[in-house]
């Protein structure tokens, strides 16, 4: 019956065909009939090529096991039981020899042509590292690893780790190379592990990535550090930045470079041992150790780059004093040349800014700004200061007594004032911890409200800063990156009576101390620098200039 249909089939797709050709047009059933017909034909088509290559893939194994397996003296082996077929990746590709003749083969599908060609790269590969292990020795011990197993493996975060995550992470991850430094030449007893400094009361969650210090719990009060690991210069300057004894982007900076001065008039090269990595090794560890005192601003960041780039360019063949004595030059250079006579060049070209009449009004306590009053008032010009502070520091009270000091009429008065004062400012001279790549200005914290109300009072603010204060970093807000101080600073006595006095007991309550805030490039009119009046914007030229220099 099957086949009398099959036959009926063909011969209406010859009348359908045949109609075709004639030019007469084809009824829907007739088309339907056909479509029907043409998949027909490709079912039965796959189905023999399936057919087909099973019986192609018995052939195979039958000559396999018809292969002799000793020698010819030897009997033929009894039939086996049913053999279990082995896995495709193990198969061996048949010789063209015992290969049927390509008459005999039938029609192979797409996917046994893929196992084939698999099986004969295998093959290949096989017999490559045979050849390659041909007079070897054999091996001993554990086996090697495939070569997936060699090939390094790229981790990738998981997706609910957050940019909060990984700043923690890195700040962790700070000091370490500092606790597990060893200093050569020292037993067990003295290589002393140097402590975290721990966190001290509750954060706000903006600023949970920062570390919070107390001033009453300094790091070197948790163990005694041994001179052989840091060096006491190091230790006492620590002590000052945590203390807030030396405090300013520049004074911190000159008290580094000097403290690494005395590191390197007091080092000693260890035998079998190169200066120029021994010393960037100690440095390092000296670095962190002052890190976990207090951060490190973007001057010193400048200034320790500049340090590490010199010890690295000094000769394997130089002499030790000799070496020294170099570097001394040229931390003292540097010194001379980024501080001292930036000072007086940004001076020169602030005081063509000052006329006579002026009212000048300055925040905090900038020694740059100072130095640039200082030397206007010399040159006789007839101007009068409004200093603005702000608690907890209060640190206007130092400008304000260095000024009156020079005799500059001043007037001082705390930030909550400003828009009162304002209408009577002609200029506004601030000060700048770090001016970012993007044209933002990193100062003491206060200082983006001054700008801001100056703006909308239409009064021109100018920054003072140097060069080697500029800084790489993008950064347009005050929480990505920041320092907070000690909160108990916030604490304040009077009539004797302290009302935040236990805060930490209360676990809700989070004081915030911050240190600096960042400044819109479009409240800021001039920069002053040592190399002239830029806007904001020229920030990246100064950075590009620099580094081709160096």
């Amino acid at each position: 019956m099957a086949e009398s249909g099959v036959t009926d089939g063909l011969g209406n797709t010859e009348d359908i065909e045949r109609s075709k050709t004639e030019g007469k047009q084809l009824t829907k059933e007739e088309k339907q009939r056909l479509r029907k017909e043409k998949k027909q034909q490709k079912k039965n088509k796959e189905k023999s090529d399936e057919n087909a290559s099973h019986e192609g893939e018995k052939k195979k194994k039958k000559k396999k096991e018809e292969k002799p397996v000793g020698s010819a003296s030897q009997p033929p082996a009894q039939p086996s039981p049913k053999a279990v077929p082995a896995p495709p990746a193990a198969a061996v590709p048949v010789p063209a020899s015992e290969a049927p003749a390509p008459a005999d083969k039938p029609a192979k599908s797409k996917a046994d042509l893929k196992a084939e060609r698999r099986a004969r790269q295998e093959a290949e590969r096989a017999s490559k590292g045979k050849k390659g292990d041909v007079g070897q020795p054999a091996p001993t011990g554990k086996l090697k690893a495939p070569p997936s197993e060699l090939q390094p493996v790229v981790k990738r975060l998981p997706e609910h780790v957050q940019v909060d995550d990984g700043i923690k992470a890195c700040w962790k991850l700070l000091p370490v190379s500092l606790n597990r430094q060893k200093t050569p030449g020292c037993n067990a007893a003295e290589n002393v592990k140097i402590p975290l400094r721990s966190d001290y009361g509750y954060k706000v969650s903006l600023f949970s990535h920062l570390h919070q210090y107390s001033r009453k719990a300094p790091l070197t009060q948790q163990l005694g550090i041994p001179s052989t690991v840091i060096h006491p210069a190091i230790v006492r300057l620590g002590l000052q930045y945590s203390h807030g004894i030396v405090a300013g982007s520049n004074a911190r900076s000159v008290a580094l470079l000097h403290a690494f001065k005395q590191v390197i008039r007091d080092y000693t090269t260890p035998p079998n041992e190169e200066l120029s990595r021994d010393l960037v090794k100690k440095l390092e560890s000296y670095i962190n150790f002052l890190h976990q005192c207090r951060p490190v601003s973007a001057s010193m960041g400048n200034a320790i780059k500049y340090i590490k780039k010199e010890i690295s360019n000094i000769p394997s063949q130089c002499k030790e004093e000799e070496a020294k004595l170099k570097l001394l030059s040229c931390i003292e250079r540097y010194i001379n040349e980024n501080i001292i006579l930036a000072a007086k060049a940004i001076a020169k070209y602030s005081i063509e800014k000052i006329s006579d009449g002026d009212v000048i009004l300055v925040y905090g306590c900038s020694s740059l700004v100072n130095h640039i009053l200082c030397e206007a008032f010399e040159k006789n010009r007839k101007f009068r200061v409004i200093v603005v502070d702000s608690r907890p520091r209060l640190e206007g009270r130092e400008a304000l007594r260095r000024l009156v000091q020079k005799g500059i009429s001043c007037t001082y008065v705390l930030i909550s004032a400003v828009s009162y004062i304002l209408p009577e400012v002609s200029k506004v001279f601030l000060g700048a911890h770090a001016l970012l790549a993007n044209g933002y200005v990193m100062s003491r914290v206060g200082t983006s409200q001054i700008a801001l109300v100056a703006k909308a009072f239409n009064v021109p603010v100018l920054v003072c800063c140097e060069t080697y204060k500029f800084c790489e970093r993008v950064q347009t807000d005050s929480f990505v990156s920041n320092e907070l101080d000690d909160p108990d600073d916030l604490i304040v006595t009077r009539k004797g009576q302290t009302q935040l006095e236990h805060w930490q007991e209360v676990p809700s309550l989070g004081l915030l101390n911050l240190v600096y805030d960042v400044t819109p490039p479009d409240f800021v009119d001039l920069v002053i620098t040592d190399l002239g009046m830029i806007p904001c914007t020229s920030v990246p030229v100064v950075l590009r200039v620099k580094n081709m220099d160096q």
